[in-house]
């Protein structure tokens, strides 16, 4: 589905970084080792290498992480691609200084798993951050985010709170706001940002 989504000239979310996310990058460790999760056709991982982070964006479609290579390429950084399924994705022991997800909507077998590796993956004062949709994004006219089949896809703060409770929260708030992403995220929609940190005295597993 992601490749022939992915496969067309124009960047179907835009170039342009998410907008939380350009907001908030700097609480992550400054030209530190960042991993961008479900991170498409590359634009926040390209913005965060123009900061000067080391990064690597992975995603199950080949198709969209050549578009991030390309993105690179125009703006003069240097990206690490990995293609790969969060399902069987091993993050590795304190390799972070941040973790970004940036509409990763995932099954919740594989959330739990994706998040059971959170903690155990940063570093000390790593950082996470996190935006997605919630449930109530069903009700709005905006485009973007899971279809009504596929609910449990969706994020919420009391979700988030509880399967990443290992982490010490920073920001956590459920809102509605307007997203201009491309032609695939439009309009009024409704949130989730979360954004919490690894504390010097948790131990890495």
């Amino acid at each position: 589905m992601w490749n022939e989504r992915y496969n067309e000239a124009e960047y179907v979310f835009g170039t342009k970084p998410n907008d939380f996310l350009r907001d908030e990058f700097r609480k992550i460790t400054s030209g530190g080792r960042v991993l961008c999760l479900a991170e498409g056709e590359g634009r926040n991982a390209v913005f965060l290498a123009e900061q000067g982070y080391q990064v690597t964006a992975m995603d199950l479609s080949d198709v969209g992480l050549n578009k991030a290579l390309q993105l690179a390429r125009d703006r003069g950084v240097d990206i690490i691609t990995q293609v790969a399924d969060l399902a069987d994705y091993e993050f590795g022991e304190a390799q972070w200084d941040g973790i970004v997800s940036i509409w990763a909507h995932l099954p919740k077998e594989v959330r739990q798993r994706v998040y059971a590796q959170i903690a155990p993956a940063l570093k000390p004062n790593g950082v996470f951050i996190l935006e997605a949709y919630t449930e109530q994004q069903l009700t709005m006219e905006a485009i973007g985010g899971p279809p009504a089949t596929q609910k449990e896809r969706f994020s919420s703060l009391a979700i988030l709170r509880s399967e990443l409770a290992d982490l010490e929260e920073i920001t956590g708030m459920e809102k509605q706001r307007i997203i201009s992403e491309g032609k695939r995220h439009q309009g009024l929609s409704a949130v989730v940002q979360f954004i919490a940190k690894k504390t010097p005295n948790q131990l890495s597993s």
